[in-house]
């Protein structure tokens, strides 16, 4: 089955192959040179195909075919993140995504990674919240090797001694940067006041007592659990076909159980109405600013898309841009987001300025916030706003990496491919009143919770 998108014209969103450099031989060097030049350039401005493939073995994928450059990227992502991480053992999942490529099948830690690069193989993985994902690139010539490499990882992972400690050492060094890091803090804290008493609320990364804790049995018994092709979404991105595809993807996901064995998650809405300060000897304040808000299967979520985005979503152009940088010059930035979690929606303003300013930026924010409730945007603005958003989505369609993001962020998040042609038209569908509607929903009448980290107040 497949289903042709025009694609919108381009005016000119994952880790650079260039940061790979210093750890590459002369083959993935070139290979990454190549990458980072296809990268760099837009692409074409011609329809996109997204095929919807069913392999042989009962596995689904979106494909876009695309034999401009020699490459073949996919990613995927299973059901189940961060919030599979049993209690006390907070950052299994995290360290979880660093150990697959570690040795797999007879190859150990040393052995994988030489012949990735031997190979000009990339292989990632990461932990989400509610997600699994991982990915992969190479070189059309060497697609049948990668694809293998990419089985190994998937469903033969070693998780010897040796690698997963080094792992561990790693991340609690990061771990420790973060304890004097003030926007680490304000964010672990703000969760934490968020979501007491449940896996939202723990830290994704875990800390140094749970991760040290953390052992290989540990992560033979948590792959088990989220690895399976249930739930399992796929996208694909490149010089490749569907006939070729569609066996490659049944060796590399093919022999994964059919269920996974996930702990289920309740939904869960935000505390609010509290305020915490977190004395730390640093010479700015890092600021949270949260409240309860929409998940992505809310009929309202578009409009409070658009409207966050005129809020303080819009880098240059919102209110808390306007008020907090630009007339009083409290912060070098500043931003909101709409976060929507599988079991819960949350909208967060974020912020550092001076220590001695910090009381006076949270309520300039706090005022941007009952302003936005009580009146909303003008029609001028508005208008603004939906021209950007859907000036600027061909953006996320210029390079092959970002088509398969946005491809399995689709897939993630309930969608079909149909969403592409119709997005646009959802945006210039909002209305005012729609506008003031879901601002009055998610910022009138609840009192926020907000956290600061810095120095300690007078």
């Amino acid at each position: 089955m497949s289903r042709r998108f025009a694609a919108s014209p381009a005016s000119s969103h994952g880790t650079s192959p260039m940061t790979l450099l210093t750890a590459l031989g002369r083959g993935l060097l070139a290979f990454a040179l190549v990458v980072t030049a296809v990268a760099a350039t837009p692409r074409p401005l011609a329809a996109m195909e997204i095929q919807e493939i069913t392999t042989p073995g009962g596995l689904t994928a979106w494909l876009v075919e695309d034999n401009t450059v020699p490459i073949v990227a996919i990613k995927f992502a299973f059901e189940g993140g961060a919030s599979q991480d049993p209690q006390g053992q907070e950052g299994l999942t995290n360290l979880l995504s660093t150990t697959l490529d570690e040795g797999a099948g007879d190859l150990d830690s040393q052995a994988f990674q030489t012949r990735l690069e031997d190979l000009s193989v990339r292989i990632g993985f990461d932990a989400g919240r509610d997600n699994f994902y991982g990915s992969m690139r190479t070189l059309t010539p060497n697609v049948d090797d990668a694809f293998e490499m990419l089985r190994l990882a998937v469903a033969e992972p070693r998780f010897d001694e040796e690698p997963v400690a080094r792992m561990k050492r790693q991340i609690i060094a990061g771990l420790r940067s973060e304890a004097k890091d003030p926007d680490a803090i304000a964010g672990r804290r703000w969760a934490e006041l968020a979501y007491p008493d449940h896996t939202y609320g723990r830290a994704a990364r875990g800390s140094e007592e749970s991760v040290a804790g953390l052992s290989p049995q540990d992560l033979k018994q948590l792959h088990g659990n989220i690895f399976a092709r249930k739930g399992l979404k796929i996208a694909v991105v490149g010089a490749i076909d569907a006939e070729r595809l569609a066996p490659l993807l049944d060796s590399v996901f093919g022999a994964l159980p059919e269920a996974g064995k996930l702990t289920d998650v309740a939904d869960v809405t935000m505390t609010t109405g509290k305020m915490e300060h977190v004395p730390l000897d640093v010479p700015q304040t890092a600021i949270r600013i949260g409240l309860p808000a929409l998940k992505r299967d809310d009929p309202d979520f578009i409009p409070a898309f658009v409207m966050n985005h005129i809020l303080g979503g819009g880098v240059f152009s919102s209110w808390l841009f306007e008020e907090v940088r630009e007339k009083r010059g409290l912060a070098y930035s500043v931003g909101s987001y709409l976060v929507p979690y599988q079991h819960a929606g949350m909208w967060m303003a974020v912020t550092g300025t001076r220590s001695d300013r910090a009381d006076e930026s949270v309520e300039v924010i706090r005022a941007q916030m009952a302003r936005m409730a009580d009146k909303g945007p003008s029609a001028e603005e508005l208008a603004k706003a939906k021209a950007y958003l859907t000036g600027s989505y061909a953006l996320r369609f210029d390079t092959s990496d970002k088509i398969a993001d946005q491809l399995l962020g689709l897939q993630v998040e309930g969608f079909g491919p149909e969403y592409i042609d119709e997005r646009n038209s959802l945006i210039e569908a909002v209305t005012l009143e729609q506008v003031r509607a879901v601002a009055a929903r998610i910022l009138k009448g609840v009192d926020p919770l907000v956290v600061t980290v810095g120095p300690e107040k007078s």
